[in-house]
């Protein structure tokens, strides 16, 4: 595998019928198909690797023009890819290539829908780990995400201790709160109530619940936004004559910039995302709570957690929490950032200089 240097969207099957998927839930799922991006060059000591998990709506592109982490992995970029080779898959349960809900199942010709099995945070880490061994490479230099991202890193870190020298976990909670469990619950009754879901079988009746996962959609991004970064990115003017023209389906309907902002990414999202993928993802998120009294660490792996002030989703007191956790499974190195910035649970995706300076930091001086 030395000199591997493939880039592009690719897809292998990691579970085939005859060797399925042993999921937490006590279910088997087979066939598995993963669809990933690598990015880089693997060196002849199969050290340089960075696994690269994204978040809640990403994808398996995660660098260049079209990439969702254009700031963070490219040439020059913190995760450099003139220096590391850079995987990153789609995960499982998605709905880019990877084998989701909304896949057909080979046994009926159909969508899984519903039937899908549930799935935790572990069993898309071992597809992480599957795919991984696929590709020849037994240990990275670092693993690194954001969000549900970086939820993948910790769970990584627990269930294969030595295969992580470097974690880099932004914006990521160990644990939701209640505050957390009720934005997830609102946005996935709307899905569930649209009268287009069918029951999860909405492919086979030829429609989409698009009301629904809109809706889910302009809420998370209030959530992933903060009050002073909403204040600066748009205005409070209304249009002209707005108030006084028209009947009141077009004074009700949007006219303020955030308003429009959210339609558009509403919209935006309903041309690239699967309901059901949505409904999978965030349960996953809701029942992840991995740090428990018998959590072990690696005391050899490097950990960086990094919060934003401004990030109201997963904030400060999450990122306490997640490195006072991992000290407690024994960490021997756990770096704790707190990054100003005025743009919430988004800064992540952002160019925030000192958070990308730190991440850049960090990878540098690990250790392979």
């Amino acid at each position: 595998m030395a000199g591997l240097a493939v880039d592009g969207v690719q897809r292998v099957v990691l579970h085939p019928e005859d060797d399925p998927l042993a999921l937490a839930c006590g279910r088997t799922l087979a066939p598995v198909e993963v669809a990933f991006t690598t990015h880089g060059t693997l060196d002849a000591t199969r050290s340089n690797a960075v696994f690269v998990c994204h978040a809640l709506t990403g994808d398996a592109e995660p660098a260049g023009p079209d990439g969702w982490w254009d700031v963070m992995v490219g040439p020059g970029r913190p995760v450099d890819t003139d220096r590391f080779f850079v995987i990153c898959p789609n995960l499982l349960g998605g709905c880019q290539g990877t084998t989701g809900p909304s896949s057909i199942d080979p046994r009926t010709g159909a969508a899984h829908g519903l039937r899908f099995p549930p799935l935790a945070v572990s069993d898309l880490v071992a597809v992480h780990r599957r795919l991984l061994a696929h590709l020849g490479i037994e240990r990275l230099h670092a693993a690194i995400g954001g969000s549900l991202g970086g939820m993948q890193v910790l769970q990584w870190l627990l269930d294969a201790p030595g295969e992580i020298a470097n974690a880099v976990m932004v914006c990521t909670s160990p644990r939701l709160t209640a505050q957390n469990l009720a934005l997830s619950a609102v946005a996935r009754r709307a899905i569930l109530d649209d009268p287009d879901f069918c029951g999860g079988d909405y492919a086979a009746h030829g429609v989409r619940p698009d009301r629904g996962l809109a809706f889910a959609r302009r809420l998370a991004h209030v959530t992933y936004l903060s009050e002073e970064g909403m204040a600066r990115k748009f205005a409070r003017a209304e249009p002209p004559g707005w108030e006084r023209e028209g009947d009141g389906a077009r004074w009700l309907g949007p006219a303020y910039d955030v308003e429009g902002y959210l339609e558009h990414q509403a919209e935006a999202f309903l041309a690239r995302f699967d309901a059901l993928t949505y409904l999978y993802l965030t349960r996953i998120m809701d029942a992840f709570d991995p740090l428990g009294p018998a959590a072990r660490v690696d005391p050899a792996a490097r950990a960086l957690c990094l919060s934003f002030t401004s990030d109201w989703r997963f904030g400060p007191e999450h990122g306490r929490r997640l490195a006072a956790g991992l000290r407690a499974a024994g960490a021997g190195t756990v770096v704790e950032e707190l990054v100003d910035s005025p743009w919430g649970h988004d800064s992540f995706l952002l160019a925030v200089p000192d958070y990308l300076e730190i991440v850049r930091d960090f990878l540098s001086s690990g250790s392979t």
